[in-house]
């Protein structure tokens, strides 16, 4: 075949898409066995997708990136489960409904649909046998099956507090839903409201949260765990008892600084706090409740906010300092939440600026009790300070310099006097799941009036959901399932009596924090997953994901497995073994917006240039966790730079099996080399760098192909068939019809992972560099096993080298074979 002939040879994109989808339909090449003992077995997971609509361009690059991992791993002749599902509860559908006049499922499942069909058209390897839906009552009767394993170790329970509402979704929303003031689905402001709430006891499990992830260290992104760190918010402190006023049992406060306990000279409670409703005397209660209404329109972001002007109201009682025995103003302030600790704080106006802004504008009392070396007194100066130096106006500490020590001394006092110990609190606080909204899996509690909170046996299980169109749905500021009475009204698992069922519904994150869990024993309708097939598959051996869900996701899902653990179902305590984070897709430096004008449609890209092209531009553009500018890549070279490789292939004229020992041995160098340096690359998730060596590989041949040897060189087939291999991970498609078109038998997937030979990996000659008085004289082309007395010979009577000699005497020859000559004169 001439060249002309060959430049113009092309492959028909849509044709070959639809072709090979028929024949992996029919072939099913990607359903895990996990039958064969002899076969290690690896689990690659991503985050299941949420049905709102068609795929977009985020979709686009983590299912690409994340069939990389799958499909290698294949190559590599693992046992590879690869399942795919949708996380399909949740508010949007339910706000759909709304407006559609019909029932969230409707919405929920066409998107699914219209979902999985692009999905499996964007050639993704999912074993689809494992499907699953968490909006499927025989999904989430697992799920309410694992909310009972939890009540019944008291790590679900139920209580009355302030708790987050979004005033446009009515619903209560976690702390981590809450991002800047604001809900994270719909933006509205986010205000404050009591109610009584499910919780899961995520703070029992604080410190192995955070000794465990030792574990992840190295495997997880360093910025994940970081954030996970801080949101778990460890801190070692103390518990100081203060007596109040006409009250029987102490205030109990927590502070990271007791050795500044002297310098406290007043107490303050978040307004929000049960405390301040029980300490407020009946003088203040008017004051105090006008100012707790004001307190509740405050987003936590403006509350903590340094340079808001400081408020509060004097709530009429005196707590007791318990080393100077002086009375301490106690006061409500909104700067101070009511979650952290028991909601009160001792102020140390001196050595906080909260503190001192609050005293200021009260003009309460400012004692220093630390002297810090070139600073003011904080009363003199409004300037609170922070640093290290000695105790003053302390008498148990006066002369001492050493925070620790202090730290350390003023603990002893508080535990021999009984009104304080030593102890670690967390920023961390417990999971509240309740939401007041109808598409989510119900909550299987019974209220009884004799019995209270009573579980629905497992045998009665799923709880299913009532059916509730349109208006039904609609925010009412309680549970659309509140008005569903026939559903509500039952009777008591217990004593018989009448009952009523809870109207909340879970958290979807619920749902989320198991799947990967059931995706091991898809179908089974007697367990949520069989502790055999977790055993075999678990934990996952990577995940790939959005950042966003670093918090959230992640840590509840860490949650639920430690939990699983410490009930004999699973014999792991973390869940995920190696996380990829994936960076976002924008265009032109900004996010994709409709707003701007510079949305990227994942179909419309798809149509015009082919799945393999979009694919492989993405998985292209950079490493898996940098952002990819849709406005600096370049699909039209992707496709055709797969039509060059394709080309390769249709015009190898050798045959299938043909020994590749006698063809060209400099392109056999580079394709053994190829093979070598992406296992290297795929291991170390440089997957960019993967299809920059498989370029080289294929302009390595096409130059072979077009030189003397020519199409019929058995090295040209073989490099034809180690990139069809290799590019069966980016751009599946189009590395199947090479496979075909070399004359192999689908499918390319379910090849072994090219063998490599080592004599090809070393170089044939080595540049060998001959300086004289340390200047470079000449270069040498030498074997990589040359002798040094060799070498030395051939340095000595290269002509320049030579030159450089005349009338020198030489005093020594260094010499470092195969690569350093150095002749000193």
């Amino acid at each position: 075949m001439s060249t002309q002939h060959a430049e113009a040879a092309s492959y028909d994109v849509r044709a070959t898409q639809d072709k090979w989808r028929a024949v992996w339909d029919e072939l099913r090449p990607y359903d895990a066995d996990g039958t064969d003992p002899s076969r290690e077995r690896r689990y690659a997971l991503t985050m299941f997708p949420y049905p709102s609509g068609d795929l977009h361009m985020g979709h686009g690059e983590v299912f690409a990136l994340h069939d990389v991992v799958a499909r290698y791993w294949r190559l590599k002749g693992y046992d590879v489960l690869n399942p795919i599902g949708w996380d399909s509860f949740g508010l949007p559908a339910e706000n759909a409904a709304i407006k559609r006049n019909e029932n969230p499922a409707t919405y929920t499942y066409d998107n699914i649909e219209t979902q999985a069909e692009s999905i499996r058209r964007y050639g993704v390897s999912f074993d689809w046998t494992r499907r699953l839906h968490t909006s499927d009552p025989e999904y989430y009767r697992w799920t309410q099956w694992l909310f009972l394993r939890l009540f019944e170790r008291g790590l679900a329970y139920r209580k009355a507090s302030f708790v987050n509402w979004c005033p446009n979704d009515q619903t209560v929303l976690a702390n981590e839903q809450v991002v800047q003031g604001f809900c994270e689905r719909c933006g509205a402001v986010v205000t404050k409201r009591e109610l009584t709430q499910w919780y899961f006891k995520v703070t029992d499990y604080a410190q192995r949260l955070l000794d465990d992830m030792e574990q992840l260290a190295g495997k997880w992104p360093e910025r994940v765990l970081t954030m996970q760190r801080n949101w778990i918010g460890r801190s070692e402190g103390a518990w100081v008892a203060f007596a109040i006023d006409g009250r029987e049992e102490p205030v109990r406060v927590f502070t990271t600084r007791p050795d500044t306990l002297y310098g406290a000279t007043f107490m303050v409670v978040a307004p929000d706090a049960k405390l301040a409703a029980e300490l407020v005397s009946d003088e203040q209660r008017p004051a105090f409740e006008a100012y707790l209404e004001r307190t509740k329109q405050a987003t936590e972001i403006e509350r903590q906010s340094t340079d808001r002007p400081k408020t509060g109201v004097f709530l009429g009682v005196h707590a007791t300092n318990p080393l100077t025995g002086e009375p301490m103003q106690v006061w409500a302030a909104d700067y101070v939440l009511a979650d952290y600790g028991s909601g009160a704080v001792m102020a140390v106006p001196a050595h906080d600026q909260r503190d001192l802004d609050f005293a200021r504008a009260y003009d309460l009392p400012v004692r220093r009790v630390v002297d810090v070396p070139g600073e003011g007194d904080p009363a003199e100066t409004g300037v609170a300070t922070t640093g290290d130096g000695a105790y003053v106006n302390s008498p148990a500490l006066d002369g001492i310099t050493d925070k620790v020590d202090g730290i350390a001394t003023t603990i002893a006092l508080l535990t021999a006097d009984g009104v304080g110990e030593g102890t670690v609190n967390f920023r961390l606080r417990d999971w509240l799941l309740s939401r007041q909204r109808y598409w989510g899996c119900p909550i299987p509690i019974v209220h009884c009036p004799d019995c209270g909170e009573v579980a629905v046996p497992d045998d009665q299980l799923p709880v299913e959901l009532p059916y509730l169109t349109g208006a039904e749905l609609a925010p009412k500021g309680t549970s659309p399932l509140a008005a569903a009475t026939d559903w509500v009204n039952t009777s008591c698992p217990r004593c018989g009596g009448a009952a009523k069922r809870d109207t909340d519904t879970m958290d979807t994150f619920v749902d989320s924090s198991w799947y990967y869990l059931r995706y091991c024993s898809p179908g089974r309708d007697d367990v949520p997953f069989d502790p055999e097939d977790v055993k075999h598959w678990m934990p996952v051996d990577m995940y790939v994901g959005g950042v966003e869900h670093a918090i959230l996701h992640l840590l509840y899902s860490r949650f639920f497995t430690k939990a699983l653990y410490d009930m004999g179902l699973v014999s792991f305590v973390e869940p995920f073994e190696a996380l990829i984070n994936q960076g976002q897709v924008i265009n032109e430096g900004k996010a994709m917006s409709k707003s701007l004008g510079n949305g990227v449609d994942l179909g419309q890209q798809i149509e015009e240039f082919g799945v393999d092209a979009v694919r492989l531009t993405l998985v292209f553009a950079g490493p898996p966790e940098d952002d990819i500018d849709w406005a600096d890549v370049s699909p039209a070279g992707a496709s055709k730079f797969l039509q060059r490789a394709w080309r390769v292939a249709h015009e190898v004229a050798s045959d299938p099996g043909t020994d590749p020992a006698a063809g060209e041995v400099a392109l056999r160098r580079v394709t053994h080399k190829t093979v070598a340096e992406c296992e290297h690359l795929f291991d170390s998730k440089r997957f960019n760098v993967v299809v920059a060596r498989v370029m080289e590989l294929v302009n390595a041949t096409r130059k072979t192909i077009d030189s003397g040897a020519g199409a019929a060189d058995p090295a040209v087939r073989e490099a034809a068939e180690v990139t069809a291999i290799l590019l069966s991970t980016v751009a599946p498609y189009v590395a199947e019809e090479m496979w075909a078109e070399l004359g192999h038998q689908p499918s390319v997937s379910q090849q072994a992972w090219p063998t490599v030979d080592p004599a090809l990996l070393v170089d044939e000659t080595v540049t060998c560099v001959v300086q004289v008085k340390g200047k470079v004289r000449g270069k040498l082309e030498v074997p990589p096993s040359i002798s040094d007395e060799d070498l030395e010979a051939l340095a000595l009577a290269e002509p320049n080298v030579a030159r450089h000699l005349e009338g020198a005497e030489i005093r020594k020859v260094i010499v470092r074979a195969p690569k350093l000559v150095n002749i000193v004169v």
